[in-house]
């Protein structure tokens, strides 16, 4: 039993949070039936079943850096209530699983959750070690949810698609979530910083402090083009720009936490744990269906 609720924990379910930008299609596509939410809670639950196999594998690449961590230590594999052998034995499992399961019933679906498990492998092995183009491959990752669940909906037959912009927005939201952890992780350690990742040392406050900065600007430009755009007016609704003060108010909230509460260390703690930021998603969320009902798009009016 100490084994399978140390596994449980590998898998980190907090982080699966991070899943729900599958439902990004779905919502945008006011493809809201019982039938299309409940195929994209499927497809959530198998990414984040697959996401757990990865977590497993970077905790193993990881575990001798982890036990020199002020938090990280406490991780399963790190404290040793794990072994490798059985992660590297649960994560086959489930990324086979997953990935098997996937290609029989949606192909496309599982050609994106393919490409996610590549990545990460890579970034687990390689790709974490080389300054930015660590934070960057983060992000891809959230742009990769999004798309696997316009996949998965258009397999099932339903017509969704997603706006570019919405993808752009999606990775400099991503980017600006990744700069503010490596700054929690850079403020937290201090000197010993690049002891626990070598890589630290190439980040300083300063420096990630730009790159948020330009991180939050494109991600609320490109959501607030995004809004306005004609393509959107036509195909969305003409009255989805009046959503983007909770954009807004979303990402300063998160930046003060950062910056004056010492948090963006865990991102999917935040999002649990920060009731005005949680309620401040559930109105955004509300209020993006509430004009998608009430000011449907030109060509559905």
């Amino acid at each position: 039993m100490s084994t399978l609720s140390a596994l449980v924990e590998s898998l980190r379910p907090r982080s699966w949070t991070k899943n729900l930008f599958i439902f990004a299609g779905v919502l945008f596509g006011r493809q809201w039936s019982p039938e299309a939410i409940g195929i994209t809670a499927l497809g959530a639950l198998g990414f984040s079943l697959l996401a757990g196999s990865v977590y497993l594998v970077n905790d193993i690449a990881d575990r001798a850096r982890d036990a020199q961590h002020p938090d990280k230590r406490s991780r399963p594999l790190a404290s040793g209530r794990l072994s490798p052998a059985a992660a590297w034995l649960s994560a086959f499992v489930l990324a086979s699983g997953t990935l098997s399961a996937a290609w029989l019933s949606a192909p496309r679906f599982a050609l994106v959750c393919s490409g996610y498990m590549l990545m990460q492998t890579a970034y687990s092995f390689r790709l974490k070690h080389v300054v930015i183009l660590d934070s960057l491959v983060i992000a891809m990752g959230f742009v990769l949810r999004a798309l696997a669940g316009v996949e998965l909906a258009q397999d099932c037959g339903f017509a969704v698609e997603i706006s570019p912009w919405l993808l752009l927005c999606t990775f400099f939201l991503a980017v600006f979530i990744a700069f503010s952890k490596r700054r929690s992780e850079v403020v937290t350690l201090g000197e010993a910083a690049g002891e626990h990742r070598a890589i630290l040392r190439d980040y300083s406050p300063h420096l990630l402090d730009e790159m948020i900065g330009i991180a939050t600007a494109a991600s609320i430009m490109s959501f607030a083009v995004y809004t306005v755009s004609e393509r959107t007016a036509e195909m969305v609704s003409p009255m989805l720009w009046t959503t983007i003060p909770f954009v807004v108010y979303g990402i300063f909230r998160y930046l003060f936490l950062v910056h004056r509460r010492g948090l963006g260390g865990s991102p999917d703690r935040i999002l649990l744990s920060d009731r005005p930021l949680l309620f401040n998603i559930l109105l955004w969320i509300l209020s993006v269906m509430a004009v998608l009902r009430y000011f449907p798009a030109k060509g559905n009016a």
